[in-house]
């Protein structure tokens, strides 16, 4: 296994690579991140343990997206089920490991939060894992902004760490403890395309937001209009099932990143 070295400009081209993957079925990709979330979901709902289970889930996640854009960025296009198994088959080759680098990222993703919790008592951590009530007074609050700002800090190591770590465990074999210093390393390396790279999809997610919102306001106004309540229900569900597509295309480009920064 050998680190490559991209330009910036490369991060523009994973943008583009992991769109056009995604277009290539679409609803394959859809249907995948919906279920994905859907178990995260259900695990988030059981009782004490459940935050910690749905972060454990996370990892895996990107394992099956990633195995999913691989099948379908190859030369000839496959059918959606083919996609579908792929991802499946992928998380099923490598539970074990999985299971390790799950409860790896929820360990230390609970230790930025209990860490981001003395500066203020963990209102903030309660309200990001259990869905505390956030009132503008503490969201205002000096001690909850700090906390916020000492989460954002600690997490952009941990994410840089656990970026490649699923692709290294499951394509190059790679101990998940290990897996976590060598995507470190990569992302560093390779921090400019990175950048770029999340500066282009801030650029996507703000041009499909304004087009999602002339849509959803127009609906809201033919509500006004005598339509009814249902166009403005109609507005507000694109929104969040357009905000959902999105995040199913960015994890779709995550493939490409790691594509191009290892090689056998």
């Amino acid at each position: 296994m050998k680190l490559n070295l991209v330009p910036a400009r490369t991060g523009v081209l994973w943008v583009r690579s992991g769109l056009k993957a995604f277009a290539r079925q679409p609803l394959a990709f859809i249907s995948l991140f919906f279920f994905f979330m859907a178990l995260v979901s259900i695990a988030s709902q059981l009782p004490l343990v459940g935050a910690a289970i749905a972060l454990m889930l996370l990892p895996t996640m990107t394992l099956g997206l990633m195995a999913a854009a691989q099948q379908a960025a190859g030369p000839e296009k496959s059918a959606a089920g083919t996609v579908f198994l792929a991802a499946l088959n992928a998380i099923r080759a490598d539970v074990r490991p999985m299971a390790v680098l799950g409860a790896l990222y929820a360990g230390l993703f609970l230790g930025v939060m209990a860490i981001s919790a003395l500066a203020d008592g963990g209102q903030f951590a309660r309200v990001y894992l259990l869905g505390g009530p956030l009132t503008r007074e503490l969201a205002e609050s000096t001690e909850f902004q700090v906390a916020l700002w000492i989460a954002m800090g600690l997490y952009l190591p941990l994410s840089l760490a656990f970026w490649h770590a699923p692709a290294l465990v499951h394509w190059h074999r790679v101990p998940p403890a290990k897996s976590l210093f060598f995507s470190f390393v990569a992302c560093f390396k390779n921090f400019g395309a990175l950048t770029v790279f999340g500066l282009a999809w801030v650029g996507v997610f703000i041009g499909a937001g304004i087009v999602l919102s002339l849509l959803a306001s127009l609906l809201v106004a033919v509500g006004a209009m005598g339509a009814g309540d249902g166009a403005a229900a109609i507005g507000g569900a694109m929104m969040i099932a357009g905000a959902l597509v999105m995040a199913a295309m960015f994890f779709t480009s995550t493939w490409f990143t790691f594509r191009d920064s290892f090689q056998e």
